[in-house]
């Protein structure tokens, strides 16, 4: 692919299409350590994540910030190996935004049962780096600000 709009663009899509994602945090001794959660795009590209402070995978955020999150094409048939992935690397940051909490809430309508407990808050994740597996052998990188100036101009234009 090679071409940083069209690795944006299909990062992108993956991200709004996506109801779930694994995100994969570090342990306090430094292990890889992954899970599942619901996710959203925040308008502007970012994913969006609700999450518990009784989790593991919050935890270990409060802890180090970094994080990915691989998303996939949802519904395709076939071998899913083939099918389109990208893992959004960055840093999760608790988000205090009440427009982008009902965007989450919106997307994921169960959440609404426990989007205000105390326990759970919103996080974005501040991309630094997306790795596109567009299927076998079609691989490709960008950074978080080629991925920020695409979807910037995507949505401008």
């Amino acid at each position: 692919m090679s071409d940083p709009a069209a690795v944006a663009i299909t990062a992108r899509t993956l991200l709004s299409k996506a109801p779930r994602a694994s995100l994969a945090t570090l342990t306090a001794s430094g292990a890889p350590y992954a899970s599942l959660v619901l996710t959203a795009d925040d308008g502007a590209g970012a994913p969006l994540l609700l999450l518990s402070d009784l989790a593991e995978h919050t935890k270990n955020l409060a802890r180090d910030p970094r994080a990915s999150l691989l998303v996939e094409s949802v519904g395709q048939a076939g071998d899913p190996l083939a099918a389109p992935r990208a893992t959004f690397l960055g840093e999760a940051a608790r988000l205090d935004d009440a427009a982008a909490k009902a965007s989450f809430v919106a997307r994921h309508p169960l959440a609404a049962t426990y989007a205000d407990f105390k326990d759970f808050a919103l996080y974005r994740l501040a991309i630094l780096r997306i790795h596109l597996v567009a299927g076998f052998g079609r691989i490709d990188g960008i950074s978080g600000d080629q991925y920020r100036t695409a979807a910037s101009v995507r949505k401008s234009g």
